[in-house]
C-alpha cells in the first residue's frame, strides 16, 4: 500500500531523528521504550502521543452495540464468551503499543525496559505508584503469576505465543526478567511486553479457569459499574486510576461509562443505532454503507457517517478451504474452484464499487509480494524449492478476473480443462476426482449477510459439477466448529500487523494445523512454509523483514488455500453528532481507536 511504504520512509527519518535511549551499556539498552527495527519515534521526555488530543474533555457516556451475548469477563479462558471491552478497560500491561509506528512500545506498567542486544532476555522495572483497583501495589509476583496462569491456563494460544519463553523470574519487587530459548526470535520481547497483569493475590482463593461472570479485579483505566448476563455491560471510568497522567494515557479514555448493549441480529442493530439507541459503529457491510445510512437524523445532522483512510495492511479475507478434508488436499482442485468466483460482478453488483481484490496475503502494505522475486528473495526461496510450487519462481500471483457477467464463461473453461488435465471426470453432471469420489461440500455461515454472495459463487461450482452445500449456523456454534476445524470451507481471514512475526506459527505452521483452537483454519502445513515463518521472526531489519514477508507471501498465494476476497483501505465511522477525534493516526484499527475520542458536550 501506498501509506504503508509512507510510513516505512517516515520511520528512517525517525530513525536519524529519534532521541537516543536514556541509558547505553556496552552490551545491554535501558530505555522508556523500544522499537521492533530501529528506534522509537518518541524520547523520553515526551508529553503525550501526537495523535492524542492531550486536553480532551472526560465526560458524558459511549454506548456501544455487539451482537451475541457474554457469560464471562476473562477473555483469555478457552471457554465461554467474554463480555466486550474486558480485556482492555479492566487490565494494564507492561507495554502499550503506539499506533503512528509500525512496531514501537512504551512502557504503562514498566517504567523501563532493558535488553540486550541479541535480545535473548528483557527485564521490566515496574512504575512505583502502579496499583491495582483495590489499592494494592503491582507486583513482579503479579507479573510471574499472570504469565504462567496464561500459559498453563488460558487459551491454547497463549502456550503457543508463548513457547520460546524459557523462564520468568522476579528478581526483586519491582523488576521481573523474562528468558528466551536459543534462537533469532527478537521479537519476543515486544510480546512478552503486552501481557496483561492480573492480582495474584485476589485468585489466591478463586479459579481462574472457572468462565464465570464476577467482575474480576484490575488495575486499568475502568471497572464494571454493573451488567445483566448476556445483555448488556457497564464500565465506570476509575477517577482513582493510577495511570492517568502517564504521557502513554493523556488523552486517553474520556468517557466516564461506556455502554455496551448487545443484540441477537444485526438489521436491528442498525435501526437501534439509526434511532439513537446507542451513539457509535463501524461498518463492514458495503451495501449498508451504500444504501441504509440514510433518513431525517443523517440529513439533519444528528447522526455522521466518516471514512478514515489508513495504512494498516488489509491482511487476507477469503474463502478458506480446510485442507484437512480429503477433499481439499489436491491443489488443482482448489486453484479450479477459484475461478469460479466471480468479484467483478459482486464488487459492481452487491459491494457498489467499494472494494478491490485481494492478492496478497499481506495486502495494503510493502510487506506484499508483487512480480517476480528478487535476488534477495531467491536466496530464501530457492533451498526450499522441493517443497515449493513452481509458479512461486516463475510467475506472479493473481486471482483470476472476470467479464463481471456473474456467469465467468471463460474462467469456468479454463477451471473445466485444470481438473479434466489432472484427472478428474464429469459424469451424470458431477464432478469427480481421479479415483471416483464425488466433489461436493459445505459453505459454513453465520452471517446472513454473506449468502448473497456465496450463492452466486456455488451457482458456478455447480456448472462445474461441484455441489457446495451452503449452510448457515448460529454465532456459537459456529465458533465450536471453528474451534475443532469442523468444517470445509468458510469466510475466514488473518489480520496482518506491520511487523508481523510469531503470530504466524499460530496462522500457518504444521503444529498449528493439528492444535485445535488455533489460527491456521486452512490446516496449511509445508516444511518450506514453516521455513519462511521461522526466517520472519527471526528477521533483523526492517529491509529483512520485508523481503522475508514478501517470500512467505509467495508461498503462501501460491499453495490456494483461499479463495481471496476483497478489501477496502478506508473504515467506515458512523456516530452521533457530539462525538469527537483528533486527526486518526496512520494505524487506527477497525474498531475506531475509541479510547481516544470524546465527548463534545463534556466541556
Amino acid at each position: 500500500m501506498t501509506g504503508a511504504m509512507r510510513s516505512f520512509l517516515f520511520l528512517a527519518v525517525l530513525f536519524l531523528a529519534a532521541p537516543l535511549p536514556e541509558a547505553v551499556r556496552a552490551d545491554t539498552t535501558t530505555a522508556h521504550a523500544i522499537a521492533m527495527h530501529g528506534s522509537p519515534k518518541y524520547g523520553p521526555g515526551f508529553s503525550h502521543f501526537d495523535y492524542v488530543n492531550a486536553d480532551a474533555p472526560k465526560g458524558g457516556d459511549l454506548r456501544l452495540h455487539e451482537l451475541g451475548g457474554f457469560d464471562n469477563f476473562m477473555p483469555w479462558l478457552p471457554k465461554g464468551t467474554a463480555a466486550a471491552g474486558a480485556g482492555e478497560y479492566l487490565f494494564d500491561t507492561l507495554t502499550v503499543r503506539s499506533l503512528d509506528e509500525p512496531f514501537s512500545e512504551y512502557g504503562l506498567l514498566a517504567e523501563t525496559i532493558e535488553w540486550p542486544e541479541d535480545r535473548r532476555w528483557v527485564t521490566f522495572t515496574l512504575r512505583k505508584e502502579a496499583r491495582f483497583a483495590d489499592g494494592q501495589p503491582v507486583r513482579t509476583e503479579d507479573v510471574v503469576w499472570t504469565f504462567k496462569t496464561l500459559r498453563d491456563e488460558g487459551e491454547p494460544f497463549y502456550a503457543y505465543y508463548y513457547g520460546d519463553v524459557e523462564k520468568v523470574e522476579a528478581l526483586s519487587e519491582r523488576k521481573v526478567k523474562f528468558s528466551f530459548k536459543p534462537g533469532d526470535n527478537r521479537e519476543l520481547v515486544m510480546i512478552v511486553g503486552q501481557l496483561p497483569v492480573m492480582p495474584k493475590h485476589y485468585w489466591k482463593d478463586r479459579d481462574f479457569a472457572d468462565a464465570s461472570l464476577e467482575p474480576p479485579l484490575g488495575s486499568g483505566p475502568y471497572r464494571v459499574k454493573s451488567f445483566k448476563p448476556g445483555k448488556r455491560v457497564v464500565y465506570e471510568r476509575r477517577d482513582d486510576y493510577w495511570a492517568r497522567d502517564l504521557p502513554v494515557m493523556r488523552g486517553r479514555y474520556n468517557f466516564d461509562r461506556i455502554i455496551h448493549e448487545y443484540y441477537l441480529d444485526e438489521t436491528v442493530a442498525l435501526e437501534a443505532f439509526k434511532r439513537g439507541d446507542y451513539d457509535w459503529r463501524t461498518e463492514t457491510n458495503s451495501k449498508l454503507w451504500a444504501t441504509a445510512y440514510t433518513g431525517d437524523a443523517f440529513t439533519d445532522g444528528r447522526l455522521v457517517t466518516e471514512e478514515v483512510q489508513h495504512s494498516n495492511p488489509a491482511g487476507m479475507q477469503g474463502f478458506v478451504f480446510n485442507t484437512r478434508r480429503p477433499v481439499f488436499q489436491d491443489p488443482v482442485l482448489r486453484e479450479a474452484i477459484t475461478y469460479a468466483f466471480d468479484f467483478e460482478w459482486s464488487n459492481k453488483n452487491l459491494f457498489y464499487g467499494q472494494y478491490q481484490r485481494t492478492r496478497s496475503y499481506f495486502q495494503n502494505s510493502d510487506l506484499a509480494a508483487e512480480g517476480l522475486p528478487d535476488q534477495d528473495e531467491l536466496a530464501l526461496l530457492e533451498p526450499l524449492k522441493k517443497d515449493l510450487p513452481p509458479r512461486v519462481f516463475t510467475e506472479s500471483y493473481q486471482p483470476p478476473r472476470s467479464d463481471g457477467s456473474g456467469r465467468p464463461r471463460e474462467n469456468l473453461r479454463h477451471a473445466q480443462k485444470l481438473l479434466i488435465d489432472a484427472g478428474y471426470q464429469v459424469r451424470n453432471g458431477k464432478l469427480h476426482t481421479p479415483d471416483g469420489q464425488p466433489v461436493n461440500f459445505e459453505f459454513l455461515l453465520y452471517r446472513p449477510a454473506f449468502e448473497r454472495i456465496v450463492l452466486p459463487f456455488a451457482r458456478n461450482l455447480k456448472t462445474l459439477g461441484i455441489d457446495a452445500n451452503v449452510v448457515r449456523v448460529d454465532q456459537s456454534q459456529f465458533v465450536q466448529r471453528l474451534r475443532r476445524f469442523n468444517f470445509d470451507m468458510i469466510v475466514g481471514g488473518w489480520g496482518q500487523s506491520t511487523s508481523p512475526g510469531n503470530e504466524q506459527r499460530g496462522f500457518w505452521s504444521c503444529e498449528a494445523a493439528e492444535r485445535e483452537s488455533s489460527q491456521n483454519y486452512a490446516g496449511v502445513c509445508n516444511p518450506a512454509v514453516d521455513a519462511l515463518v521461522d526466517k520472519v521472526i527471526a528477521a533483523q531489519s526492517r529491509e529483512a523483514l520485508v523481503t522475508r514477508t514478501r517470500a512467505l507471501d509467495r508461498a503462501l498465494q501460491w499453495g490456494f488455500y483461499v479463495v481471496p476476497n476483497w478489501y477496502a483501505p478506508t473504515h467506515r465511522f458512523a456516530y452521533r453528532a457530539g462525538l469527537d477525534h483528533a486527526p486518526l493516526p496512520a494505524y487506527v484499527p477497525i474498531t475506531g481507536a475509541l479510547d481516544l475520542w470524546w465527548n463534545e458536550s463534556a466541556r
